[in-house]
């Protein structure tokens, strides 16, 4: 198992011991081994929703504890190819992202249509397919901060899949558009039986303000998550939060000062919290994003995964940490992850 708290070095009390007083655990939803049966199994889900989503909670190396470790590769769409294979070019043949994922003991591995789609008769069975329908490719310029749907709801069905995945870049210009697209795209899903995921990120130059980078800020991001449980997202993929305050930096939209002064404070843990909140305090699981590759991407692994699982998030979302780096490397770092959910000293605080 991974010396946790050796990662963590000097926040290892700052992080393991803080305990949530504005919006306490008991008001959470939390993820544990019978979340389906005990929470979603009370919503409008059919069975075979219900089926899928038990079939993710239940592969892998979390097999059975509620939480979630995802490989996401769409970079080479969202950024480009080469920016995101150059690192280690195995990974432009899609088998090999595949084989990392089952290697790392994920959940499910999350990819494009072709990818997930050149090698689906071999490995459909072998692990959750998550198959992401629209992007936002990083070619047409100037960028937009747009997604378009790539892929339909119904190749996702017939490729195996048991999940489906979108973007909406709440915020943007086109967000609302993107909204419809994706909320009709989730009720087909629905139909079909397949568990929907949401990218719910924020883009807006004016969320930049004064040098500070909103589009990490709890209150926004928060909202963001609310604005994905409405259109029935059974899984929330959100940034974890940085900072906070943006509605009242970008001086737009409506809040309130309990929000600041009540149900958070600075600690990165009671940000997080807030975002696991707005997915209807739990009822809806939020996964955290891994983020970019560094120099210390190991630490910041963990350091993530600590947040997002005392908050009450159910787990992580990691990609360019995972496979910009030899596979066993790879591996390692994603074994690390889930080690911090199977961790019974790091607690939902």
């Amino acid at each position: 198992m991974t010396d946790i708290q050796a990662l963590l070095g000097a926040e290892t009390g700052y992080l393991l011991d803080h305990v949530c007083t504005g919006i306490p655990r008991e008001m959470l939803h939390l993820p544990g081994p019978d979340f389906v049966d005990r929470v979603v199994a009370d919503s409008d889900r059919g069975p075979r929703v219900l089926r899928n989503l038990q079939s993710l909670h239940d592969h892998g190396r979390l097999g059975g504890s509620g939480y979630m470790s995802i490989l996401p590769v769409d970079q080479g769409v969202e950024h480009s190819g080469g920016a995101s294979f150059a690192p280690n070019p195995i990974y432009f043949d899609p088998e090999n992202i595949v084989k990392l994922a089952i290697e790392g003991g994920c959940n499910a591995v999350a990819s494009t249509l072709g990818v997930l789609g050149a090698v689906g008769r071999k490995y459909a069975h072998k692990i959750p397919f998550l198959v992401k329908i629209n992007h936002n490719e990083l070619l047409t310029y100037p960028n937009h901060f747009n997604q378009t749907l790539f892929a339909s709801v119904q190749q996702a069905f017939d490729l195996g899949a048991v999940a489906v995945g979108a973007t909406v870049f709440f915020g943007s210009g086109e967000s609302r558009r993107q909204i419809l697209e994706v909320s009709e795209a989730f009720a087909h899903a629905h139909e079909l039986g397949l568990v929907t995921f949401l990218w719910a990120y924020l883009r807006n130059p004016a969320f930049k303000q004064d040098g500070v980078d909103y589009h990490t800020a709890a209150d926004l991001t928060g909202q963001a998550n609310h604005l994905a449980v409405t259109i029935e997202a059974d899984i929330v993929k959100q940034k974890q939060a940085q900072t906070n305050g943006g509605y009242n930096a970008i001086n737009f939209g409506k809040t309130h000062p309990g929000v600041y002064e009540e149900l958070t404070s600075d600690h990165p843990v009671d940000l997080v919290r807030y975002q696991v909140a707005n997915c209807y305090m739990g009822r809806v699981g939020m996964i955290n994003s891994g983020g970019p590759s560094g120099t210390d991407d190991l630490q910041q692994a963990v350091r993530t995964a600590v947040i997002n699982k005392r908050a009450g998030g159910m787990g992580l979302i990691s990609g360019r940490k995972a496979f910009q780096r030899p596979m066993a490397e790879g591996v390692a770092l994603l074994n690390a992850i889930q080690d911090v959910y199977l961790s019974p000293t790091v607690t939902v605080a």
